[in-house]
């Protein structure tokens, strides 16, 4: 599968002319391996099965593999579970700042570097430490803090039954370009307060501006001018709204820093939870015991989405972690100045945490999805009511939809960062669009009244004659049955997800 992961061009990706190569002849199998026999991350054989490489490592070189990534740039690929836990939980010996990384001192990781939106170093909580870390990060959860989930959970109703009123009425859609990939980006727009801004172009960067393509650098350019826009007009107009939170804080950031983590909260909100919703479909869409589960009430939704962050993290892994000083991590020498890849997805099926993948997780929170230590993701339960709301409210409005394709056929777009369903074309029955402001309703298709059965009834299992009716006084009309009040479990449900 090709993917707009790699850089078409061999000069600027460190690939030779036998990345073009077919697959399974002895060229395509060499183009995977770089300098000093390394595996890549990216390439022919990463796009095709990037978990698969991981394995291979885990395989030749334990919890901690050596690696490249574009340009063939070494880094450390950190694989096991509690050696990712570690790696993020110990800042004085590993640091997000990028300035340390001896790639970027030495130019071999340059401004020019297909993931160089991803490392460089800006003013941001994400890269910084200490003191100025503590400053930073405080300004953004001070501004989280005064969110009225209840509303955001409301606004995320309306726009799935917005999404939603645009396909009813076709009886098929593709539920990755038509609601996936568009759900995410309307409510966090909304929450920073620059919902004109919602638009095709705003999606398509903030998938492009991660992936590492040639276009990436433009893409957050893009991104970084809308968001800059948007504090000038807040700092002269506030609103009820997390950037003019931000702004109010007392830590009193500088327009670049508030336009730097804007962006933070918007594409990791957003990437990660678009990836999240087209997760949890295709589970519920291809997995009949997964769907009986949720139909039969066994399973939440909330629960179904923890189980996709175990086995398909929306972001499967983050470049980079770095080390301050000489060090050893999971039996590897580690220098300083080395360059580390937080593993989320190979420390998530890390055998020594999950000797059986098949193994029920739901309720466990446990997985590196949101990665943890100080750099945690603090906009997770954000992304968590976005998911867990608009596959609640599709399920409600769609409950006979189906995969209108072979599951076989489906097809993903992998990079270092994530790995994201191309399209889920699906199929159901014809329905009138709904007031976008109400509660999801449930359209069940009507049960058949009048049934032909071929086969007699057997003799013995035949009910007796009906006796012959005898007239009797007219009675009065029976009351109507009472309407059944809704329980309180029922009630409390509606009322936190804001119907």
């Amino acid at each position: 599968m090709t993917t707009p992961s790699s850089p078409s061009s061999p000069a600027s990706s460190g690939l030779t002319a036998d990345a073009a190569a077919p697959p399974g002849c002895p060229a395509h199998r060499g183009a995977s391996l770089g300098a000093g026999g390394l595996r890549r991350l990216y390439g022919p054989e990463a796009d095709e099965d990037l978990a698969g490489v991981y394995e291979k490592l885990r395989a030749e070189h334990g919890p901690v593999a050596p690696a490249l990534i574009h340009n063939d740039v070494r880094v450390w690929a950190v694989l096991g579970h509690s050696e990712n836990l570690h790696m993020v939980r110990t800042p004085s010996q590993y640091t997000r700042d990028s300035r340390v990384w001896s790639a970027v001192k030495n130019g071999t990781a340059g401004p020019d570097h297909p993931l160089a939106p991803v490392f460089t170093w800006q003013p941001m909580c994400s890269f910084a430490e200490g003191a100025e870390h503590q400053r930073l990060r405080g300004a953004v959860t001070g501004a989280m803090a005064g969110l009225d989930h209840r509303g955001i959970r409301r606004h995320i109703n309306r726009y799935s039954n917005k999404l939603l009123n645009s396909i009813c009425e076709k009886g098929e859609a593709d539920l990755v370009s038509q609601f996936a990939e568009h759900l995410p980006m309307m409510v966090m727009l909304h929450v920073l307060g620059m919902p004109e801004d919602y638009s095709d172009r705003m999606v398509q960067a903030a998938r492009d501006m991660i992936k590492g393509t040639e276009t990436a650098i433009a893409s957050n350019a893009y991104v970084m001018e809308a968001l800059t826009r948007h504090v000038v007009r807040r700092r002269a107009q506030p609103e009820e709204d997390f950037t003019s939170a931000l702004i109010a804080q007392p830590q009193q950031l500088t327009d670049d820093e508030m336009a730097e983590h804007l962006r933070l909260v918007l594409i990791a909100a957003y990437e990660a939870t678009a990836n999240l919703i087209a997760n949890v479909l295709r589970m519920v869409l291809t997995d009949p015991r997964f769907r009986a589960q949720l139909s039969g009430g066994q399973m939440t939704v909330p629960e179904a989405v923890e189980q996709s962050l175990w086995d398909e993290p929306p972001f499967s892994a983050m470049v980079g972690y770095f080390a301050k000083q000489d060090t050893q991590l999971g039996g590897q020498q580690i220098k300083a100045g080395d360059g580390l890849l937080l593993g989320i997805q190979p420390g998530n099926v890390d055998p020594v945490v999950r000797p059986d993948l098949a193994a029920n997780m739901q309720g466990n929170r446990s997985h590196l999805a949101f990665s943890g230590g100080p750099h945690e993701c603090p906009g997770q339960d954000i992304g968590r009511a976005i998911a867990d709301t608009g596959v609640d409210a599709l399920l409600m409005r769609l409950p006979d939809v189906e995969l209108s394709v072979d599951e076989s056929e489906l097809a993903w777009r992998s990079s270092i960062l994530s790995r994201h369903l191309v399209s889920l074309p699906v199929a159901f029955g014809k329905r009138p669009p709904q007031d976008v402001t109400a509660r999801p309703v449930a359209q069940v298709p009507t049960p058949r009244k009048s049934w032909e059965v071929s086969s007699p009834m057997p003799e013995a299992l035949a009910p007796p004659a009906a006796p012959e009716p005898q007239p009797v006084a007219s009675a009065p009309a029976a009351a109507p049955a009472p309407v059944r009040r809704k329980g309180a479990w029922r009630r409390f449900l509606e009322w936190w997800r804001g119907y």
